[in-house]
């Protein structure tokens, strides 16, 4: 296997990029040549070009990766990591994050394009650069993250050998797409995976033992994107914010493993932004429903083995109709392979007694007994496998499903703790103070991770997990990230969902698309500004009460107070009965059911 240079220099000359490989890790190396000037074509050179007498000396980076080449209408653009921080150990290797990802455009072929297809490309680059602000990227120059490590381990000889992104998992290489552009260049040490989610990992002292633990979470790319803006699945059966999570213990030369997954109610539903707090869940074509869901569990048999799908919405109201959809779509697929479990988090837990979540414990503690874990002794030989996964979903999948994964993977944790004797029968991970504190920070650092890349803050509820009780700052906490998510929802994510579609290939950038800006459908879609709006709004709020407090001198200011009243209420009324025309819709497209 060829292996991944990690140091590197870019420099930028006129006409072209120059990657110049500068870590000695795989030889002296070629450099890698990206034009400026024709769509970057791609060339390997023996070494660095020599500035030509009279142009400026070209600038010099230090970068740590490349992540790919993505192509535009006329320009193609370069993403490379330009600091990078170590976030720990996979199976022994360093994993790091990225800490600044750069766009370089080689766009300079745009200057002899139309003038639409110029004012095209610039807006579609300030998506990109929306994109070097993606957050949860981990990569790793030595072994394959997009597995968990019993799949790394069943890997056969001939696969160990192949570059590392051949590979990865392709639903959980973040720069798949990204990568294409590569590959028929044959730039193996060039070609680095990259996925996007979680790199969590604490070591304590368990008595005389010590203890590391790490939690690894892969998003999917199939259906990647912002709450709201990526809902249920699609007609394939691939969900919105599915990510598995791996939950890795190395304890006196034993690794245990242990993989969870979380993912949207699996059949066609949405949840169209238009300035109400929560807006309506719309079943799309419910004739579908039970085929969808049939595909979404066929595949996850084929990958994890027996699926447990544990549903945690309300059984009222709108969530209430989402689950019962849910509940008889899988109905007549339930097999000894498959099950479905309900459990009413909010109704059982509330807002503050998520110790309840025994009961749910009891209802599938034998399907976890049965179904194991991963495990290695201290030869490194196989001693237990994991035939079987949770599937756990809430309407966001983000805070019930969190708290409730957390919980799963404290006690198999302590199932594994007693399998190599270092817990008693009796004992858990509350009874050692200082390692359980490390536990709770460990998932909720975790939910707090997906959350933010999913719905732009971290997630509710995560003083429980974080502290294992509800404090009065977390409810504050709560209040202050349910009003962000609503004004991000709203405002910001369906740029960033344009973003993210462009990144991943599923919307793929043509000069035979119509280009041409869509018009507005009316005067009020040309005018509608919610800042506007709001202007006003505050404007009629301060009126009213300028006009109040001049009553007693004057009764007349009774009657301006009260047109300003109407008048703002008219307003906000007009905006709420309009929010879609007046919320951020991605100007790309809609995927496709």
């Amino acid at each position: 296997m060829n292996t991944l240079y990690r140091r590197m220099r870019l420099w930028e000359f006129n006409d072209q990029y120059v990657v110049e490989p500068t870590d000695g890790s795989s030889g002296s190396g070629s450099c890698l040549s990206v034009s400026r000037l024709d769509g970057a074509s791609i060339n390997l050179l023996d070494e660095v070009p020599k500035s030509s007498d009279g142009t400026r000396p070209p600038k010099v980076e230090t970068i740590f990766g490349v992540v790919g080449i993505l192509k535009l209408f006329a320009g193609s653009y370069l993403f490379v990591i330009t600091e990078r921080e170590c976030a720990g150990t996979y199976m022994g290797h360093p994993i790091f994050k990225v800490s600044k990802l750069k766009v370089y455009p080689c766009d300079s072929s745009v200057e002899n394009s139309p003038e639409q297809q110029k004012k095209m490309e610039s807006e579609l680059f300030d998506l990109l650069k929306v994109a070097e602000t993606t957050p949860g990227l981990y990569f790793s120059y030595d072994v394959n993250i997009t597995l968990s490590a019993q799949r790394l381990r069943d890997l056969g000889d001939e696969a160990r050998l192949l570059p590392l992104w051949r590979q990865a998992e392709p639903r959980f290489l973040w720069n798949n797409y990204m990568l294409e552009a590569l590959i028929d260049c044959k730039l193996d040490q060039y070609m680095l995976p990259v996925i996007q989610g979680s790199f969590q990992n604490f070591q304590s002292a368990i008595g005389k033992d010590m203890i590391d633990v790490t939690l690894i979470a892969r998003r999917c790319t199939r259906r990647n994107g912002t709450r709201m803006w990526r809902r249920g699945a699609d007609s394939d059966g691939y969900v919105a914010n599915f990510v598995e999570t791996e939950q890795i213990m190395h304890l006196n030369g034993f690794t245990a493993s242990f993989v969870q997954v979380r993912g949207s109610m699996p059949f066609l539903w949405e949840q169209i932004v238009d300035l109400t707090y929560k807006p309506k869940f719309e079943i799309v074509k419910p004739e579908e429903a039970p085929r969808v869901v049939e595909r979404h569990f066929l595949d996850l048999r084929k990958k994890y083995g027996n699926v447990l799908a544990v549903d945690l919405v309300n059984k009222h109201g709108g969530e209430g109709r989402l689950s019962e959809m849910y509940a008889s779509s899988v109905q007549n697929i339930l097999s000894d392979d498959l099950r479905y479990v309900h459990f009413d988090f909010h109704r059982i837990c509330g807002h503050i007694h998520f110790e309840r979540l025994s009961i749910l414990y009891d209802q599938i503690e034998d399907f976890l007994i049965k179904n194991r874990y991963y495990m290695l002794n201290d030869k490194g030989e196989k001693v237990e496998t994991q035939i079987g996964v949770v599937r756990n979903n809430c309407i966001d999948c983000l805070d019930r499903t969190n708290v409730t994964q957390s919980m799963i993977g404290r006690k198999m944790l302590e199932l594994q703790l007693r399998r190599l004797g270092v817990f008693d029968a009796d004992q858990t991970i509350s009874s050692y103070p200082s390692f359980d504190d490390c536990f709770k920070i460990l998932w909720a650092n975790h939910g707090d991770d997906i959350s933010i890349q999913y719905s732009g803050t971290p997630a509710l509820k995560g003083d429980f997990v974080r502290y294992g009780k509800r404090t009065s700052r977390g409810i504050i906490n709560d209040g202050i990230y349910a009003l962000m998510r609503y004004y991000l929802n709203n405002f910001v994510d369906g740029t960033k969902q344009d973003a993210i579609d462009i990144l991943q290939g599923h919307y793929i950038v043509s000069v035979s698309r119509d280009i041409s800006p869509k018009k507005p459908q009316g005067r009020l879609e040309s005018i509608a500004s919610f800042r506007l709006a709001l202007a006003f709004m505050v404007m009629g709020f301060f009126f009213t009460m300028m006009s109040l407090r001049r009553v007693r001198y004057d009764n007349w200011q009774l009657v301006f107070s009260l047109f300003w009243a109407v008048l703002s209420i008219a307003i906000a009324a007009f905006v709420k009965a309009n929010g879609r025309v007046f919320c951020n819709r991605p100007r790309l497209y809609k995927p496709p059911y």
